[in-house]
C-alpha cells in the first residue's frame, strides 16, 4: 500500500525544470532511499512532498487524500528532518521539544510523556535541560531528528541527517531509523553517503537533473545495469604470457597490472571466472581469486556519470 504519491509532478524556478515530470511511490513500512548528485533536485523533490512549495504541475496524494495546503491533519502525519539543523540554541532541549510538540498539537501530560520518550530515544535524556548551543554536531542533529519525530510522525522524510557528524553520532542515526521502521514509520531518506543507502533501505530511487532515472531495490538496480564485472588475481608467477592468455578471453575487456596483482575487467556473467582460474594454474599456481560484484556506488556512477560526493567528503 503506498502511504504516499507523486505523479507527473513538475516544478520550476524562473524558467529551469527542477523537477520534471517525477513520478514517486513511497509504499507504507519502507526505507526508501533518495539518491542523486548536488543539483539533482533532491532536496525540491522533499519541499514539495511535505507542503513546503507549491508545485506547478501534477498530483502529490498523501495518506490516500489529495495534498492540499490547509490540511493540517495530513501535515501531522509527516516528520520533516530538515538538512540545515532546525532547532532554538536560546532554549533547552526539553524545551525545544516542548516547542515542536506543541506546534504538533500535543499538551498536557500527552505532551510531557512524548518529551521524556523522545530523549530517551535520541540518547539526549541526561541532556534535558542543557542549551544546545554547547551541544557537539551530533548532539545537534539528533535533537533536530527529536523535534521532528516528537509526535510520531506515519512518514518521516530525512534530508541528509547525518552530515558533518563524528561516527559514534552517526551510528546512533541509522540504527534510531532502522528502530522507527520496525515501530511502524515509514522513511524517505536521502544522503550522500552510499553506505547509509545501502545498510538501510528497502528500495532506492536515483534522481538526476530533475528526473527519476531508475528505482528499484539494490539486487534490482544492480542486476538491471550489470555490464561487466572485476576479477582480482594473484598469481604465484606472473607472466606476460598469462597476461596476454587473459586478456585474449571472450569477453575480457581489460586487464590491468597492480604490483603481484592482475585486475580483470570482463563482461558479465560471462563465465570468465573459472577460465582465468584454469589459465592461472597452468602458469604456476593462484594465491587468491576474488570477483567483486557491482555495488550501489558502481550503479549510480554508470547512471548519472557521477560521484554521489566529492571525494573530499568521503
Amino acid at each position: 500500500m503506498a502511504i504516499a504519491r507523486m505523479n507527473n509532478i513538475i516544478k520550476r524556478y524562473e524558467k529551469q525544470r527542477v523537477l520534471d515530470h517525477v513520478d514517486l511511490e513511497i509504499r507504507e513500512g519502507e526505507i526508501l532511499g533518495l539518491l542523486g548528485p548536488n543539483g539533482a533536485g533532491k532536496t525540491t523533490l522533499i519541499h514539495a512532498l511535505s507542503g513546503l512549495i507549491n508545485i506547478d504541475s501534477g498530483h502529490i496524494e498523501l495518506f490516500g487524500k489529495p495534498q492540499e495546503g490547509t490540511m493540517l491533519d495530513t501535515k501531522r502525519k509527516i516528520g520533516l528532518v530538515t538538512q540545515d539543523i532546525t532547532i532554538f540554541e536560546d532554549l533547552t532541549a526539553r524545551e525545544n521539544l516542548a516547542f515542536f510538540g506543541g506546534i504538533y498539537g500535543l499538551k498536557g501530560t500527552d505532551l510531557k510523556l512524548k518529551i521524556q520518550e523522545t530523549l530517551e530515544f535520541v540518547g539526549l535524556a541526561d541532556q534535558a535541560h542543557r542549551r544546545p548551543g554547547k551541544f557537539s554536531g551530533g548532539m545537534k542533529r539528533r535533537l533536530n531528528i527529536a523535534c521532528s519525530i516528537i509526535h510520531r510522525p506515519k512518514l518521516l522524510i530525512m534530508d541528509e541527517p547525518t552530515v558533518g557528524i563524528d561516527p559514534q553520532s552517526r551510528n546512533h542515526i541509522l540504527e534510531s531509523v532502522r528502530e522507527l521502521q520496525r515501530q511502524g514509520t515509514t522513511i524517505l531518506y536521502t544522503t550522500h553517503y552510499m553506505e547509509e543507502i545501502q545498510s538501510l533501505a528497502s528500495r532506492v530511487v536515483i534522481l538526476d537533473q530533475g528526473h527519476v532515472i531508475a528505482q528499484g531495490t539494490l539486487d534490482e538496480l544492480v542486476t538491471n545495469i550489470q555490464h561487466e564485472e572485476k576479477i582480482k588475481l594473484e598469481v604465484v608467477e606472473l607472466t606476460d604470457v598469462l597476461v596476454a592468455n587473459i586478456q585474449a578471453l571472450p569477453g575480457v575487456k581489460q586487464v590491468i597490472l597492480k604490483g603481484s596483482l592482475l585486475e580483470i575487467i570482463s563482461q558479465a556473467r560471462s563465465g570468465n571466472l573459472d577460465r582465468i582460474l584454469s589459465l592461472a594454474k597452468q602458469a604456476g599456481g593462484v594465491i587468491s581469486i576474488q570477483a567483486e560484484k557491482p555495488t550501489l556506488e558502481d550503479v549510480f556512477l554508470t547512471l548519472t556519470g557521477k560521484q554521489l560526493r566529492d571525494k573530499e567528503d568521503s
